[in-house]
C-alpha cells in the first residue's frame, strides 16, 4: 500500500533528491525520500542501543570518536 503525500522540503534538499534520480542512484524522488525515512526509522532504534551500552561500559573516550569519525570519514559518511 502507498499513501499520496504533500511535504515542504528547503530547495536544497530537492535538488540532492532530483540529482539522485539523473544520476541513477534513485528510481524517483519519491523512492529517494522513501528510503531516507526508512533509513532513520533504522537509526533511532540504534541510538538507543547505543544508549544503553554507554550507560553500562561507559562512553567513549575522545580518542575513541577521533579514530571512529576518522574512520567514517574515508569511508565518505558525514561525521558532524
Amino acid at each position: 500500500m502507498t499513501t499520496k503525500i504533500a511535504v515542504s522540503l528547503p530547495d536544497d534538499l530537492v535538488e540532492q533528491a532530483r540529482a539522485a534520480v539523473a544520476e541513477g542512484r534513485a528510481a524517483s524522488v519519491s523512492a529517494y525520500v522513501a528510503e531516507a525515512l526508512r533509513e532513520k526509522g533504522e537509526r533511532e532504534p540504534l541510538g538507543d542501543f547505543f544508549e544503553e551500552f554507554d550507560k553500562e561500559f561507559g562512553a567513549p573516550t575522545a580518542e575513541e570518536r577521533a579514530r571512529v569519525d576518522d574512520i567514517l570519514r574515508r569511508l565518505g559518511w558525514k561525521t558532524d
